[in-house]
């Protein structure tokens, strides 16, 4: 008996080929459907990764184009206004990930799984798909109590990524005029006009910034019960091209609280890829795909709603970018 495939809509961009790779690497063999609108690309990706077939997919079908075939899961890579991913796996109760809907527009993906809650929907949209609260939360580990969190990102200018990805950075900074920020134990929605923001890169350059809001405030927020998170994103040169080498991705992470012998600790983090934002954030979406698809062997999650931390050990994700070539940097705090 053959496998259901796991769909990967989008799966010729940038980060979903990233994905199929990471998904072949640890999965050999296992079946991918590489979807896409343009079918030629989708089979010259599939092409490229063993087990790969490429298929044309149409997300105004309700069966995406793809007949009454069975899929183990989906996880799409664009922007998807009309559901179309997600009302196919519901409709056939495989597991379902996404990882381009803002804080704001939440709304209709919840809506379509409490009207169909038949399997696990992964709210993926985390930055880097989850990277920094993953990598947040296996650093809270040397605290007793996290009382605030900054989180900021530096995403170089050459390494926005292809159409999609710049048409989610376009929309997803342009339709919200704020960020939701937690402040002093309560959310608030953080305009521009509010304040500067100034992002100080691993190498200590201050770059102007800007408020984002992804779920990783509502997600920190529920996880660790801090009181104070906030994330801050520049776009510009990152440390290593300043430095004359090729680019890459930061995040970095300040936490504040209180460590095991009850004193008073503030440290300073950056996880850093030399290959930039898409190694962290396919990473991030194959292990979780390998979750819920119960890929690792142990069995899969059943119907709810999950955050990428739902499902993956903190732990696991820095083990697996450090072994991908990312690094985890302690910095001097103070800025």
């Amino acid at each position: 008996m053959s496998l259901p495939p796991i769909l990967l809509i989008g799966g010729s961009g940038t980060v979903g080929k990233q994905t199929a790779l990471a998904l072949r690497g640890t999965h050999p063999g296992y079946p991918l459907l590489i979807g896409g609108r343009d079918l030629a690309r989708a089979r010259a990706t599939a092409a490229e990764i063993e087990a790969a077939e490429g298929v044309r997919i149409d997300l105004a079908a309700p069966d995406l184009g793809l007949g009454d075939r069975a899929v183990a899961a989906v996880a799409i890579f664009v922007h998807d206004d009309s559901l179309g991913s997600l009302a196919y796996a519901l409709s056939r109760s495989a597991p379902h990930i996404g990882i381009s809907t803002g804080t704001f527009e939440i709304a209709p993906t919840i809506a379509a799984y409490v009207h169909r809650p038949s399997a696990p929907v992964v709210l993926g949209s985390e930055w880097l798909a989850g990277a920094a609260v993953l990598t947040t939360l296996h650093l809270a580990k040397g605290f007793v109590r996290l009382d605030r969190i900054a989180l900021s990102a530096v995403l170089d200018d050459q390494d926005i990524g292809g159409p999609a990805a710049d048409a989610d950075y376009a929309r997803l900074t342009s339709v919200s005029p704020a960020a939701l920020t937690l402040v002093d134990g309560r959310y608030h929605w953080r305009t521009q006009a509010e304040s500067d923001v100034v992002v100080h890169a691993a190498d200590g350059e201050a770059m102007e910034g800007f408020a984002y809001s992804p779920f990783d405030i509502v997600a920190l927020a529920a996880q660790t019960g801090a009181k104070d998170i906030r994330l801050d994103v520049a776009v510009g040169a990152s440390s290593t091209r300043r430095a004359g080498e090729a680019y890459s991705t930061e995040i970095l992470i300040d936490l504040e609280g209180v460590d095991h012998t009850g004193a008073s600790v503030h440290t300073r983090h950056a996880l850093v890829h030399p290959r930039g934002q898409a190694p962290l954030t396919a990473l991030a979406v194959a292990l979780q795909i390998e979750r819920i698809a119960g890929l690792d062997d142990a069995p899969p999650p059943g119907p709810g709603l999950y955050f990428p931390e739902g499902l993956v050990a903190p732990e696991l994700f820095v083990g697996r970018a450090l072994a991908s070539g990312a690094s985890l940097i302690q910095l001097k705090t103070g800025r």
